[in-house]
Formats: C-alpha cells, structure tokens, sequence
C-alpha cells in the first residue's frame, strides 16, 4: 500500500493537462544554505482572506485526533508553534526539534478506500500537530505514515470547500519528503534535489513538468503564469540559483526572495475568472535556528517567533500571537504571545 519512490520516477507531460490552470494556488520551497542552514518557504494563497493566528504548543499535553469513537489519542513529546486558519484547523507548523510540515491543496488527493474506512480516525484539523508532537525527524514521520493505521478526514471549510491536501516534510537535517493520499494509499516520495512544490497534477506528474524544464533551461526563459506547474518551476529553478549562505537572517531574506516570484500578485484577477487565489500570507521556517517566520501581504512588515524563547516544557500554557490584532510587528514577536485557551479543532 504504502510506497518511497525517488524524484527521477517515470512519468508522462500528459497528465498536465488534467489540472485547472487557475485552481488553489500554494508554494512552498526549501533553501540550502551554507553550515547546515535551511529555510522552508511558503505561500498561501486563496481567493478570500483566510484569517490564520499563531499558537504556540508545549510539550506534555493530552490530545485527540478527532471526536469520533476510537480516534487516535496522544500526549506530545515536543512543542510547537502551529499556523491554525479560522482557529480551527493547523495549516502548518514547526516543533522544537526543526522539523517542519506544511500542506499545500492538491485536487487529486482521495484520503479513503474501502480498506481504511474503519481505521482510527484522525482529522485534517489536528493531523499536522500529530506529526509535529511525536517525531523529531522526516525518518520518524515517513515511519508512522507508512504504517498508515488512521482514516484521515475532516470538515470542509469557507462555505464547503473540502480540504484536499499533500504535505511537504523537512527536518533541521534538510532532509525532505512528499506525502500524498492516492484513492487511500499512502504515497511518500523522496524529492531529491527538487526544492519546491506547488498544487497540481500529484507529484510523480509534477516530477514530468519539473524535467522537462530542466532540459530547457532557465536562463533565458522560465514559465510565467499562476498555474501551479509554472509557479513550482520558477521557485525550483531560482532555489537553484541563489548564494548559498550561513546567516540565519539573510538566508530567510533570500528564501523570501525566491518564493515572491511564485506568488500571485494580491487581488489579481483574469475576467470571467472569479476563483483565481491570490496569495494571502508566507511563512518562513529556519530550521537551524528555530525561528518561525510570518507575513501577512497587506501588513507592512514581517516578524517571527523564536521557540527557543519560549516556555514549551510540560504545564506551561498554550500561547497565541492574534494577527488580527498585532498588524504592525516587525523582527522578534515573542512579546505579542498571549496566555490563551486551547484552539477548538473543526473535526
């Protein structure tokens, strides 16, 4: 059921053409520094604000993955800071350890078959904290997934949009994965040198996409639409070609650099189109240095949590950073945690 397939798997240009070009459009995308220095990147980009606060997770606390009989329950081993929309369900997050999850929309995920139906069952809104609260490293998490004993699910949300997802995995190592949901199987693939993906077609399509502008190169020409293909060459090949440096600061300024040219410009639209996502916020995880980056695109700056500063040991309380409130922070946010309650999933 379960399957590690590299980034050179065989594939065809074809399934291209079985995407809308102008569908829920993310990126995200790993800087390689210098002296073990990575960032993860992304953007998320909807065609509606999708308001996203910050929490930030002790170690030590009693979870459970959904409100349906028999889910999965658990006691994190590792804090976290976790980007939460609608304070609802986790977007993304990093733990203590560097370990960094994201999921990005992708149209062909099916979560189910009849083989997984009346596994335990594990919501959309908490999958990633699971992840993040029990493993240290991409090794750790491709082992838990691959033993595959959870049925995933979750609400819709945004007036019934169903949250279909592929994740991209990354420990403070550099060391990466893809996980996608193929008709219930799980699907990792190693993506090798690869240092970004968007949404659509799945990966090993994606991979197709990816080679064939390899060979065309990108010094003289480079894809320019907001499709989902086009945006995951233009951060691949601009991750590919950018200083490799060891500030921790600078590396986070060059990530965002590379990532902005896979954005969708703010409030962009195409007649007769009215569904096209812009993007909404990025985030920046630097990995070396246990820093989360945020900004949302219609504040005037960005800024970060430092989870070495914070108090994640076991009976500490949950903290939340309210960006609705705190629309004018720039560098270290750590002052802007707020004591608060728990976020209330949407199983």
């Amino acid at each position: 059921m379960n399957t590690l397939k590299t980034a050179a798997v065989a594939c065809t240009l074809g399934a291209a053409s079985f995407f809308s070009p102008f569908s829920d459009a993310c990126t995200r995308v790993i800087y390689h520094g210098s002296d073990s220095t990575f960032v993860v990147g992304r953007s998320l980009d909807w065609k509606t604000p999708i308001p996203t606060n910050l929490y930030v997770y002790p170690a030590g606390m009693e979870k459970v993955g959904s409100d349906l009989p028999g889910a999965i329950s658990w006691v994190s081993k590792y804090g976290a800071v976790y980007a939460v929309g609608y304070d609802g369900g986790i977007t993304e997050g990093m733990n203590e350890k560097g370990l960094v999850i994201n999921g990005l929309f992708c149209k062909g995920t099916v979560y189910e078959n009849k083989d997984t139906r009346n596994l335990p069952p594990m919501s959309l809104s908490v999958f990633i904290a699971w992840l993040l609260d029990l493993n240290a490293t991409t090794d750790e998490v491709v082992e838990v997934l691959q033993q595959h004993n959870f049925s995933l699910g979750g609400a819709t949300f945004d007036g019934g949009t169903v949250s279909t997802l592929h994740w991209g995995i990354t420990d403070a190592s550099g060391k990466s994965a893809i996980l996608e949901f193929d008709n219930g199987d799980v699907k990792i693939y190693d993506p090798g040198d690869i240092r970004a993906m968007t949404n659509d077609p799945q990966w090993p399509d994606m991979c197709a996409i990816l080679a064939y502008w390899e060979k065309i190169g990108g010094k003289n020409m480079l894809p320019g639409t907001v499709s989902s293909p086009d945006r995951c060459v233009r951060a691949n090949y601009f991750a590919h070609h950018v200083e490799e440096v060891s500030d921790p600061a600078l590396a986070v300024s060059i990530c965002r650099s590379v990532i902005i040219p896979s954005c969708v410009p703010y409030t962009y639209l195409i007649q007769g189109d009215p569904n096209i996502s812009s993007t909404q916020w990025r985030s920046f995880a630097e990995l070396k240095n246990r820093r989360y980056y945020f900004e949302i695109v219609t504040n005037p700056g960005y800024y970060y949590i430092d989870l070495n500063k914070c108090n994640l040991s076991k009976g500490a309380p949950v903290m939340k950073l309210d960006t609705s409130k705190e629309t004018n922070l720039v560098g270290e946010a750590n002052h802007a945690l707020k004591e608060s309650a728990p976020f209330t999933p949407m199983y």
